[in-house]
């Protein structure tokens, strides 16, 4: 299952969201989609949708889904890499009045750039391949960096062996 949430953000994200439908129209994708259009205009016709969802519900979603695709607001990102998956994001574009400023933009480059562990489309028109060729693409990324959790716990493990000798 695909995950695909736009944030809670006032403005549409559109072009996201007709992007995954036409995916699964043309075939592209074939597992199911389900997808949290937020305040955006475009109802998908063969994908799963929900304007807006509970957080557990989120959580649970994001827990299931093989590829999980957010947009570029941290806490959706965060989430995903929060239970050890690569989220794919594709920002919010002022622009395309998807957004105010190109702080979704600027922020994804930096976070791709600097922990290397999303993937960051740009241009709606990476999705496909990116989608197709998911794991080919996550197995590239440095994952030599453990999450700020596991080192925390090991740090803190071997503080309390320390404690007890």
């Amino acid at each position: 299952m695909i995950f695909v949430t736009v944030g809670t953000h006032e403005q549409p994200f559109d072009r996201l969201v007709k992007k995954m439908d036409d995916l699964v129209a043309e075939g592209i994708i074939q597992e199911p989609v389900m997808i949290q259009t937020g305040y955006s205009i475009y109802e998908p016709k063969h994908c799963s949708f929900q304007k807006l969802l509970p957080y557990p519900e989120m959580e649970r979603y994001i827990a299931e889904a093989r590829i999980i695709i957010t947009h570029g607001g941290p806490a959706s990102f965060i989430s995903a890499l929060q239970v050890g998956k690569t989220p794919i994001v594709v920002p919010r574009k002022s622009e395309l009045n998807e957004h105010v400023n190109d702080h979704q933009v600027e922020f994804s480059r930096e976070v791709a750039q600097r922990k290397n562990n999303i993937l960051v489309v740009e241009d709606i028109e990476e999705l496909k391949d990116l989608i197709v060729n998911y794991d080919a693409a996550v197995a590239k990324l440095n994952r030599s960096e453990a999450s700020n959790n596991a080192a925390f716990c090991k740090k803190f493990q071997e503080q309390v062996e320390k404690l007890f000798r």
